[in-house]
């Protein structure tokens, strides 16, 4: 049977509309700048980050997992980073129908490209905040609440 339904605490409900307000307001600032420069959007840069960080190639899965958006939006983002000469689709290694995406060097010097823009961003919108001057503890704080630096927890029997 379903456990009743038990509303969040205010507070819980505060730091969750803090937290989205405060994340599309600096996505926007980044999105804006790297547009402003003529350079891709952030989707982008994250997936070639994340490509990057796999010189051996990441499989299309893995990435979905690591960058958290759907499917269906992978699909066509890696589709639009293939057209445009950033990232290349190989056969998996032992697996004739799986796939593995490597970064080209033109990927590679866009990321690179964007990386100075979007940390430029980041400092705009945080200098002179008090997120500024927390940071490392707004960090240790968010980390808590996605389970990072938490011991594997042992599977449930």
């Amino acid at each position: 049977m379903d456990e009743p339904f038990t509303p969040p605490p205010p507070q819980i409900v505060a730091v969750w509309t803090a937290l989205m307000r405060a994340s599309r307001q600096v996505r926007e600032a980044v999105e804006r700048a790297l547009k402003a420069a003529g350079l891709p959007p952030l989707d982008w840069y994250d997936a070639l980050w994340e490509i990057e960080q796999a010189p051996e190639g990441i499989r299309p899965n893995a990435l979905e997992t690591r960058l958290l958006l759907p499917q269906y939006g992978l699909s066509r983002l890696i589709a639009r980073l293939v057209e445009a000469g950033y990232v290349a689709r190989g056969p998996s290694p032992g697996d004739g129908r799986g796939q593995l995406l490597h970064l080209t060097d033109a990927g590679r010097a866009v990321r690179r490209a964007m990386w100075p823009v979007y940390g430029a961003a980041l400092t705009r919108t945080f200098a002179g905040t008090r997120a500024e001057s927390e940071a490392a503890r707004l960090a240790a704080l968010l980390k808590g609440l996605t389970g990072e630096g938490r011991p594997p927890q042992p599977p449930i029997a």
